[in-house]
Parts: structure tokens; sequence; C-alpha cells
């Protein structure tokens, strides 16, 4: 019976070394992930460019820079339509003649023209919102894969970095255990 426990004892022993060593290379990991100041030491140029884009995105740059562009290539937004106040509307309406059928008849025309008329406008409009989205469908991915490898960078770990937060951890771990006194023998 004593070789079975002395087994176990030991099997108990190997997995808790085990499992402290994994705790301090995750905890190694994590810290050499999020040290920014390391980071910046070793890549200040990385850094800064990785800043700036950051920067780019928080005030809304690409959708600045969108607009920009879809300026200069189709030209300034034509300016808002002035709109009738009601008490005009009525005033013109007043003014067509008092039988109904008429004035409906007369604004339907008018409406019609007034669509045949501004049918060129409204093409190019619902060309330029189609072109739009279509830019915005290709700029996306692109957009994606860059967002992707900026988090990677940011979170990445190099080997150096690691075993120096390892060697800490380890250090830490070792000069805790050493104050710790060992529990006693059964």
């Amino acid at each position: 019976m004593g070789e079975g426990s002395d087994s176990a004892r030991a099997g108990v022993l190997a997995a808790r070394a085990t499992l402290a060593e994994e705790l301090e290379q995750l905890e190694a990991s994590a810290r050499a992930a999020v040290d920014i100041p390391a980071k910046v030491k070793r890549n200040p140029a990385k850094s800064v460019g990785i800043a700036a884009g950051a920067g780019f995105l928080l005030v809304g740059g690409p959708r600045r820079l969108f607009r920009g562009a879809r300026r200069v290539v189709f030209g300034p937004p034509e300016p808002l339509p002035k709109s009738m106040l009601p008490k005009e509307i009525d005033k013109t309406l007043k003014g067509l003649g008092s039988d109904g059928e008429k004035v409906r008849g007369t604004i339907e025309r008018e409406f019609a023209a007034y669509l045949e008329q501004t049918a060129p406008v409204r093409n190019k409009r619902d060309l330029n919102a189609v072109t739009a989205i279509i830019l915005s469908a290709l700029a996306r991915p692109i957009i994606e894969r860059f967002g992707k490898q900026l988090i990677e960078q940011v979170f990445s770990t190099d080997a150096d970095a690691f075993q120096a937060q390892l060697d800490k951890v380890r250090a830490r771990t070792r000069s805790t255990d050493a104050t710790q006194t060992p529990p006693p023998a059964p």
C-alpha cells in the first residue's frame, strides 16, 4: 500500500510541477504580449506607424478620405433644395383653382413633367450611389486585413521578450517558494 501512495504522490507532484511550468509560461507570454513600452523601444518606427494608423481610424479618416476622393471624381455635392413652406403650398394650390379634380390633374401632370425633366439627375445620383457601394465593398476586405495585421502586431510576442518575462516570473516564483515553508511529509 505504501508503494501505491508513493507513486500517486509522485504523480501529483509531477502534475503540480508541470502545471506550475505551464502557468509560468502563460504568464510570461501574456506579460510579453502587453509590454507596450518594450515593443516601442524595439521598433519605434513601427510603433509610430501603428499609433498613426489607429489615430487615423479613430478620427474617421477612411470616411473622410473616401468623401474627398468621391468629391474629386464626381464633383461637389448638389446643394440641398429650398423647401416650400406650408403657407406657400396652400397659396399655390388655391391659385390653381377651386375644382379639386382639375387641381389634382394639374399637379399630376406637372409632377410627371418634373420627373421627366429630372430623370438624368436622378440616374446620375443612382450611378454615384452604386459606385460608392462598389468602392466600399472593394475597400472593406483591405481595411479588415490591415486591421487584423494591426491587432496581431500589437499583441504578438517575440522570443527575447518572452524569455525575459519568463525569467522574471520564475525568479519571483522561486523567491516566494523559498519564503514559504514546505508542507510536512505524511
